[in-house]
């Protein structure tokens, strides 16, 4: 019944009402002054003036409540036979009120209200007995009839204003709940994207800094046995030296990374095809058997948006052979002239065939790795499968050149 408003709508619409109550009251008496007595006359001006006045200020914070209030006052007068006056200006107030805020019971009382109320207008000045004791004649009919039209006119033209403010409002506060839609949806977007960048830098880099970290631990162990050691020492301190430059480069892209979520900006350098050999260089670092294989090359710069998809999924296969498979690992990409082909096949670390398989498939599906791969090939309009095929895993992605991204 109620409406929450604003502290300072409430003392204006108060204020208002007040306001409208020292004006109306004077008239109001001197309305009906010599009529009858002059007691009479200032208690019926005080009852009419007060229902009025409520009605003016319950509009906002409960319109069903007010038009009952307009509605007493508009019944009183007319039992009282007083004329029309200032005091019925506040009926209008009313029911714009019903129109612009009201709930949808109180939205059609408003409206059959301008009707109801005009045929009361209309039949209390033109065949009420307080102005036409004679009742309705022929000769009445047409200032009944042009009355009527003009108080339908009045009271609808108030009511319907107050519809359009309503229409405006609901149109402003959906259009405000599609933007704050959108901005969430946005927001989320990026959240998504910078979760999947994490995991595809941070993996991967991580990766190369176990294997590399455990085959410095080997050689350690190797040069402190007994025999030659010159070489295990190298292969330690190349190994460390790996570690060194991997951890760093993997520092600084979760530093992007962070500040791309401390800061609305654009994002950081995004890797591209050129950054393909040093993550090849990598793998290879970490005591990886790879082999690639581009057939055919691409014959023009590929757009950034498919650099970025082929470079992050091979990113993440590679991460993934690196930890879960064993032996060689083969790339196949062929640059076709509508779509990039992209293969990474690793056998599997152990010889049990497809129960291996199938719990490093069910491990990456539970996690994030295949997850983000197949987003990254989506977000440039392609498809990826990820699975067991007998002995070995395979990741076959296919990426459209010039797909909607």
């Amino acid at each position: 019944m109620f409406r929450p408003l604003k502290t300072s709508q409430v003392v204006v619409d108060v204020s208002v009402a007040v306001f409208f109550a020292l004006v109306a009251l004077p008239i109001e008496i001197g309305v009906a002054q010599g009529v009858w007595a002059f007691s009479l006359v200032l208690a019926s001006a005080v009852a009419i003036t007060l229902l009025f006045a409520a009605g003016l200020a319950l509009r906002r914070v409960s319109p069903g409540l007010a038009l009952g209030f307009v509605w007493a006052g508009a019944l009183v007068q007319v039992a009282l036979l007083r004329p029309p006056s200032f005091v019925d200006v506040a009926i209008f107030g009313v029911l714009y009120a019903t129109a612009a805020y009201g709930g949808r019971v109180v939205f059609w009382l408003g409206f059959a209200s301008t009707f109801v109320g005009a045929a009361v207008i209309s039949g209390y000045l033109v065949v009420g007995p307080g102005f036409n004791p004679s009742g309705l004649s022929w000769s009445s009919i047409p200032v009944l009839f042009a009355v009527l039209v003009a108080a339908a006119f009045a009271l609808g033209l108030a009511w319907t204003i107050g519809a359009l403010v309503r229409t405006a409002r609901r149109a402003r506060a959906t259009r405000e709940a599609q933007q704050r839609a959108e901005a969430d949806a946005m927001a989320e977007q990026e959240r998504v994207r910078i979760a999947r960048d994490m995991h595809d830098v941070v993996a991967h880099s991580l990766a190369v800094i176990v294997a590399q970290a455990d085959g410095a631990r080997y050689a350690v162990r190797a040069a402190e046995s007994p025999g030659p050691s010159g070489a295990a020492r190298s292969a330690a301190v190349e190994a460390l030296g790996t570690i060194s430059s991997t951890a760093r480069a993997a520092l600084a892209d979760v530093r992007v990374l962070l500040g791309q979520l401390r800061h609305q900006q654009d994002a950081g350098p995004q890797p591209v095809l050129a950054d393909v050999e040093a993550l090849y260089a990598q793998v290879r670092a970490a005591g990886v058997d790879l082999r690639v294989d581009v057939d055919p090359a691409p014959e023009q710069e590929p757009p950034a948006a498919v650099q970025l998809a082929v470079y992050r999924v091979l990113q993440e296969a590679l991460t993934n052979a690196l930890r879960h498979g064993g032996g060689a690992v083969s790339v196949g990409l062929a640059w076709h002239r509508d779509h990039v082909a992209l293969v990474v096949v690793n056998p599997l670390r152990t010889a049990e065939g497809v129960l291996r398989a199938d719990s490093a498939h069910g491990a990456n599906q539970v996690g994030h790795g295949i997850i983000g791969m197949r987003e990254r090939a989506q977000l440039a309009g392609g498809r990826l499968d990820a699975g067991p095929e007998g002995e070995v895993f395979a990741v076959r992605a296919r990426i459209p050149i010039g797909g909607a991204a």
